[in-house]
């Protein structure tokens, strides 16, 4: 039970902070919100030792039973890796958030709801593993990022940024969905440990292609995978601690874990390999080139982000190859070790950036590289850290970031040698590709400490004077810096405690144990490697560019903006609005009865027509009692109160023919011996009379001035059409019994599973309890939009009294 409710501890938590945030004023926020995911991170790395020797742990919690639904907690090596990110990251991102936002200013109680929140839903992807809950938590990370990213929502930049990752990442999450239940269709259960056994059988299936697909849209959605990607650069409005978290180390490695999570099952598709390597290496090559035309810090930083996932996808697609055998195994198996490892270098040196970017923005009041420079002398342990973290990102010696990426470029050159999947023709366009890209990534990295910290510095065009910011807005960016340099002088410590493991979960067919996976890192192996005259040649021409950048940076503005992606979302959007607005006009009247003809004509049609087409209309009158003298007098009084209550003249009259109606209605009840009924029929008719003529005695008389309504055709034939609708809806129910009426359910059941004796009270209060809640939340959610629109009224009396 324990392991589940650590996923749920950060929600839970959130509920305190608004409590906290109001009762506590001189303690900023953050110091409560820290404990949360600094203990939980001392929790999963307690996990670890046992992990590292191939231990796994399951706990399951039961939800919805019924449609066997149930939270599955599972930690194994890649959710346990992915845990220790999302809270350890998310302790230095609280941390540094405590420094960065103003306890004054900001209403913080928002922000770390939001962000607590969010910590939950991640934990919640990486741990599930049951399909329909990880499906939860994945479009829960949708919303609470919504939530953060349009935190500053008084500026239209932030909502239109959260409204655009939303509707990417969301329309993507309902597509893997529709992928979940293809794939429970094919194995018969939600179980993704289940699945991956079955995973050898799942391919003869027909079902098996589409699978595939709908998951890879809602992975590439959400890891901002071409062309997906417009939404993480519009979502660097978000305050920089919500960047360096959501987009350096969590949200947008969640579509990186989906694909390693379902490797397993995917990778003996071709379409897989080609798919998630195509895809990645292109936007590997896509964010490099476009980061390099950006002139906001986030905006390169955001560009980064996409190149480097881009780079850990097309090693996870690499990484595929290897369950095909051929000699692939031993050629590439080191791809996925060098996607995870990479993983894990890029959440520290872009974390760190990002923080380093909210420092910059902070301290000078701007982001816009081309009113920045010189800062090196006046900020010099931010320039430290800038520097580590962007050299790392070029991936230069000696920092974490070389290791992987050598390790990459192994991988691009090793694909051209598989003779299957064409590899061995198309195949050599990945190594040209990712040179090319890692020339471009040199250059924005250069370009982002460069020419922010080194250069002229012109104090006039910065809004602030800039000055070193404090210690504890830096403890956080130092931390992830020194693990930069560390990471690369231990390199194996790291891929034998964290990554191997990740490896196992990603390779399960190819090792039994993390132990098995033989791969050692090293920065130096004793030769010159292709690989190595590969970065050589990155280092430069990437220098090269980088000091003539000024003469050929404008070819950027010769790609026309009618021809970029973020136009065609725009244009897109707009259309849909515009043209779902005309479609609204066409029916949105105002008038209730065009509105009861829309939905009476419809549902007649539907239902007489599936009546007919399924030959599901019968009439039987056997078994039928016979009708009584007084029942038929008292259907006419039903029809005369009915008619009276349409055409009278007076509310009195109308009201005496309504009562009329549901007393007589209470006579059939007690006619068809259900006293219940007739009695609680009674009760209610009497005390609706009562409430009608109280209001009714408050309102003006009815006009004498009498209106003739013209017939109308289209009028006449939807009510004929409703009413044959009902006759044979009755008819047909009556007629024929396909399958037990739910009657007889209830009164097998009234009494042993409700503990009831009376059958109307016990379906009113058991039965349909859920309508009852659902009624009164109805109620609730009304009554406190009506208090908050009479606050908001007071509000602005007050506002306007205090103005005069």
């Amino acid at each position: 039970m324990l392991q589940v409710l650590y996923i749920f501890i950060p929600m839970l938590a959130a509920i305190f902070v608004p409590f906290l945030y109001k009762s506590i004023k001189n303690i900023h926020t953050g110091w409560f919100v820290l404990a949360v995911p600094a203990t939980l991170a001392i929790i999963y790395a307690s996990y670890i030792p046992k992990v590292a020797d191939g231990e796994v742990f399951l706990e399951e919690l039961p939800w919805i039973p019924s449609l066997d639904i149930s939270v599955v907690s599972y930690i194994d090596g890649l959710s346990l890796l992915f845990s220790l990110l999302i809270t350890g990251i998310g302790s230095l991102v609280v941390l540094y958030s405590i420094f960065y936002l103003d306890k004054h200013k900001e209403k913080l109680h928002n922000f770390y709801v939001y962000l607590l929140l969010f910590m939950t839903a991640m934990l919640g992807v990486v741990q599930s593993d049951h399909l329909i809950t990880l499906y939860f938590f994945w479009e829960l990370t949708s919303i609470s990022s919504f939530l953060l990213i349009g935190y500053w929502y008084n500026r239209d930049a932030s909502r239109l940024g959260a409204l655009k990752s939303m509707m990417i990442t969301v329309g993507g999450g309902l597509m893997m969905l529709g992928g979940f239940i293809l794939l429970y269709l094919m194995g018969g259960t939600y179980s993704i440990r289940e699945l991956i056994v079955m995973a050898p059988n799942l391919v003869q299936d027909p079902l098996f292609t589409w699978s595939l697909v709908l998951i890879l849209l809602g992975a590439f959605t959400k890891s901002a995978q071409f062309p997906f990607y417009i939404w993480l650069p519009d979502a660097m409005e978000a305050p920089t601690p919500v960047s360096a978290y959501l987009h350096s180390a969590t949200m947008v490695k969640a579509g990186i874990y989906l694909v390693a999570r379902f490797t397993p099952i995917f990778a003996v598709s071709e379409l897989w390999i080609w798919l998630v390597t195509g895809v990645g290496i292109l936007t590997l090559f896509w964010g490099s080139f476009f980061a390099v035309k950006q002139t906001d810090l986030k905006g390169i930083l955001a560009f980064s982000t996409v190149s480097q996932l881009g780079l850990i996808m097309s090693l996870l697609g690499a990484s595929a190859v290897a369950f095909h055998g051929n000699g692939a195994t031993d050629s590439i198996k080191f791809a996925a070790f060098a996607a995870i490892f990479h993983l894990i270098n890029h959440a520290t040196f872009k974390g760190s950036l990002f923080m380093i970017a909210g420092i910059v923005d902070h301290e000078t009041g701007t982001r816009d590289i081309r009113k920045l420079g010189g800062l090196m002398s006046i900020m010099p342990l931010s320039f430290t850290v800038a520097a580590i973290g962007s050299l790392s990102m070029a991936g230069l010696p000696p920092f974490n970031g070389f290791l992987s990426k050598e390790m990459f470029l192994t991988a691009m050159l090793a694909l051209q040698n598989f003779e299957f999947f064409g590899f061995d023709t198309w195949g050599a366009l990945f190594p040209i590709i990712a040179w090319v890209a890692s020339i471009f990534t040199f250059i924005y990295s250069f370009y982002f400490v460069f020419r922010t910290f080194t250069g002229k510095y012109t104090p006039e065009k910065l809004p602030h004077k800039p000055h070193e910011a404090p210690i504890g807005m830096l403890i956080s960016p130092m931390i992830l810096a020194a693990l930069v340099v560390t990471i690369f002088f231990i390199p194996n410590f790291v891929g034998d405690t964290f990554v191997k493991p990740a490896v196992q979960a990603i390779q399960p067919f190819l090792y039994d144990s993390p132990k098995d996976i033989d791969i050692h890192v090293s920065a130096w192996h004793g030769e010159i490697t292709p690989e190595l005259l590969m970065t050589i040649g990155i280092v430069i021409i990437g220098f090269l560019l980088f000091v003539a950048l000024p003469k050929w940076q404008s070819i950027y503005e010769k790609f026309p903006r009618a021809l970029t992606l973020n136009n065609a979302y725009d244009k897109i959007m707009l259309g849909l609005d515009v043209g779902l607005n005309r479609v609204s006009r066409l029916y949105m009247t105002g008038s209730m009865r065009h509105y009861l003809l829309y939905m009476f004509s419809s549902i007649a049609a539907i239902v007489i027509g599936s009546l007919f087409v399924k030959d599901a209309f019968t009439v039987s009158f056997q078994d039928t009692a016979p009708i009584r003298p007084y029942e038929i007098i008292l259907v006419v009084v039903l029809v005369i109160g009915t008619s009276i209550t349409i055409l009278a003249k007076s509310r009195l009259t109308a009201i005496i023919g309504l009562g009329a109606v549901g007393y007589t209605v209470a006579l059939f009840f007690v006619i068809f011996n259900a006293p219940d009924l007739a009695l609680t029929q009674l009760v209610i008719e009497t005390i609706s009379v009562a409430l009608f003529l109280l209001a009714f005695y408050h309102l003006p008389k009815l006009g004498k001035r009498e209106e003739r309504m013209r017939f109308q055709l289209n009028r006449a034939i939807v009510s004929i059409a409703v009413g044959v609708m009902v006759t044979l809806v009755a008819l047909s129910a009556q007629s024929q019994k396909l399958i037990p009426t739910i009657s007889k359910y209830y009164e097998e059941t009234v009494y042993s599973k409700a503990g009831g004796g009376n059958i109307v009270n016990v379906i009113l209060v058991d039965y349909r309890g859920f309508d009852t809640l659902f009624e009164i939340t109805v109620l609730a959610i009304a009554g406190m939009a009506i208090l908050a629109m009479i606050k908001l009224r007071m509000n602005r009396k007050e506002k306007s009294h205090e103005n005069k």
